[in-house]
């Protein structure tokens, strides 16, 4: 009986436990109405800053952007409704390139952390149909103005495929902003652990560079093994669907990017030789060391998403501001970057200041708005939709008192495809609550 007792107050503990894990914030009901922001400071991030400006969406699609009053065409159906922003600013959503939103809750409940799939390979996998569109993280990190997210699967070698999704909706259907954005890749070490640099055991050291070599191998026959069956199967399109080796053909084909985490100098060059000879377009994930490489990435085109600016520097030798200062050092090599928070899915809001820590060492205000907005889009691959402020695209936007880099600014209003948030979450609540307690 002691037993039982035990057991169920384990469940009782376990059923609270979720239900304060469960975001109950109002969900935002499409646009029904047009919306004109008047008399703001518009940034669309692709064009300089408007001054007095005026954007129109309609439909949650950005219809207008202007200096000046927009008017509306006589014999319109009905008159858009009007928001006076004297004194603010509108900004395109802030975009998490890199991300476990929505993939974790409580990273010490095993039941709540879907970030990866048994097995070291398992590129079939796609990321977005993991995501909790009911997690509280998710109210919390748009509150301070990051609308949109790339959610990357890790664990394995091929953990699966990055997606894109939008920070509302009931459903991970209505979340989709791109259901597959390219392959991620786990780039093995590719040298002996420094342990290993010392060790008396040169046994050990050349084991480990066994296993290096096996898994760069295995890496290798895995591609080539997936390009062998596509072959076959455009030859002949009756053999059997092979869902796994399918996964791999956007990329092959070049339609996709691959997404190679890897952080030190010899990772690389390693992957960077990799891409050049299948000819694939390759975007770094984390690439702590690419300021020691900065030539090899120019001279073949590869594209980089920083993750974060609050780091440690990377090796004992480093400078202690070398990561800071590296998104200068990539802007000014002319090298297609992007800039992703590196923090815990439940900090993911902060991703604003980790670009603002860039700013103090070096790099201009412009381009590090533009690597949390428009290059993390395009390195997405979803431009079209999200970014920047322009005619056709997605109205996903926040309203600030200030600059959204500055730690003291405010979000005031923001949407998501024309979707006006609501913009409380769980820690607001509790900051009301409690203010309300000693004010009375």
């Amino acid at each position: 009986m002691r037993g039982f007792r035990f057991v169920s107050l384990l469940a009782a503990a376990a059923f609270a436990h979720d239900a304060c894990g469960q975001d109950l914030t109002p969900r935002a009901a499409p646009q029904q109405r047009d919306v004109i922001l008047e008399n703001a400071t518009l940034h669309p991030v692709a064009l300089p800053p408007i001054e007095g400006g005026a954007l129109w969406f309609r439909a949650g699609r950005i219809h207008a952007i202007q200096r000046g009053r927009i008017e509306v065409p006589a014999g319109a159906a009905s008159e858009p409704e009007r928001i006076d922003l004297r004194g603010r600013h509108v900004y395109p959503g802030l975009i998490g390139a890199v991300s476990q939103v929505g993939l974790i809750e409580i990273d010490q409940v095993r039941a709540t952390v879907d970030t990866a799939e048994t097995g070291s390979f398992t590129p079939e996998v796609r990321a977005l149909v993991a995501v909790n569109p009911d997690s509280t993280v998710l109210p919390v990190t748009r509150s301070n103005g990051v609308l949109a997210s790339g959610v990357f699967p890790l664990g394995g070698v091929v953990p699966g495929r990055a997606s894109v999704i939008q920070l509302e909706g009931w459903t991970w259907e209505e979340m989709r902003v791109a259901d597959d954005a390219g392959l991620v890749v786990n780039w093995p070490g590719v040298r002996p652990p420094p342990r290993f640099s010392w060790a008396l055991d040169q046994r050990r050291v050349e084991d480990e560079e066994g296993r290096i070599r096996e898994s760069l191998r295995n890496l290798d026959e895995a591609f080539d093994s997936a390009q062998a069956y596509l072959a076959a199967r455009a030859a002949d399109p009756r053999l059997p669907v092979d869902v796994r080796k399918e996964a791999y053909g956007p990329t092959l084909r070049g339609a996709k990017p691959l997404f190679v985490r890897a952080q030190e100098v010899e990772q690389i060059q390693s992957a960077v030789a990799f891409a050049v000879r299948r000819g694939f377009r390759l975007v770094l994930v984390g690439a702590r060391d690419a300021g020691r490489c900065l030539d090899l990435l120019r001279r073949h085109e590869v594209a980089v998403i920083l993750e974060g600016t609050h780091v440690m520097p990377p090796r004992r030798d480093a400078d202690y501001d070398e990561i800071f200062r590296l998104p200068a050092a990539l802007e000014a090599a002319g090298i297609r970057w992007c800039l992703a928070s590196g923090e815990e899915f439940y900090n993911e809001r902060n991703l604003p200041y980790q670009a603002a820590t860039a700013v103090a060492f070096g790099l201009s205000k412009e381009a590090a708005l533009r690597a949390v907005t428009l290059s993390a889009a395009e390195l997405l691959g979803v431009a079209d939709r999200l970014g920047s402020l322009e005619a056709g695209k997605d109205a996903t936007l926040i309203v600030t008192n200030g600059d959204p880099l500055e730690y003291a600014t405010r979000i005031e209003h923001a949407w998501i495809a024309g979707r006006k948030l609501d913009l409380r979450n769980k820690q607001t609540e509790l900051a009301r609550r409690y203010r309300e307690r000693y004010r009375k």
